[in-house]
């Protein structure tokens, strides 16, 4: 089962409460969840390069929680999907109601998809989410969430490629193409 590390006091924070260790704990029993570990960024960055308990590494003191989820549940590999769902949970959040916008197809951005690219990705699925704002943390947290989708449902990019664009950025229509790699050329998000 994955392992996703939060920091406690955000966690908190997204759950509009504190909770004791124990106390968090049971909520993670309660909804199928565990914490599987408590640690701060210094112990980690610690065990990572094998350094004595007595030598100092950097990082902060924050206290990190390792809270292990069900490999089925992609919607908790990250702080603002543990949090949603637990707030859920409790009863302090609402079910949300997703809506897809009713759009009149002539105003629809277009993606055209070349043939030669359904040899290697036979299908694209593109979505445009409006109101969406990030701050650094919110950011990282993102593009983490990206990256471990990329790692396991989408094996290690062979099945699925997620791609995420700042639409204020950009204009269509939009292409999709298979090219070599030194045809490739893009600007990462957030620079």
């Amino acid at each position: 089962m994955p392992t996703v590390s939060v920091g406690r006091d955000r966690l908190f924070a997204a759950l509009g409460r504190v909770y004791t260790q124990d106390e968090f704990e049971a909520l993670c029993f309660d909804f199928g969840i565990e914490l599987d570990d408590v640690t701060t960024e210094k112990a980690i960055i610690r065990k990572e390069k094998h350094l004595e308990e007595d030598v100092e590494a950097d990082g902060d003191d924050e206290v990190i929680y390792k809270i292990e989820v069900a490999a089925n549940r992609y919607d908790l590999l990250c702080l603002e999907g543990i949090a949603r769902s637990l707030r859920i949970f409790t009863g302090s959040e609402a079910t949300p109601i997703f809506k897809i916008a009713s759009i009149p197809r002539g105003s629809m951005l277009q993606m055209h998809v070349r043939s030669q690219t359904s040899q290697i990705r036979p299908y694209v699925v593109c979505a445009v989410l409006r109101g969406v704002t990030f701050d650094e943390v919110r950011y990282n947290s993102f593009i983490d969430l990206q990256d471990k989708l990329h790692q396991n449902i989408c094996r290690k990019r062979t099945l699925v490629a997620i791609g995420a664009h700042d639409l204020d950025t950009l204009q269509g229509p939009f292409s999709y193409e298979a090219l070599p790699p030194q045809e490739i050329n893009f600007i990462p998000l957030k620079q």
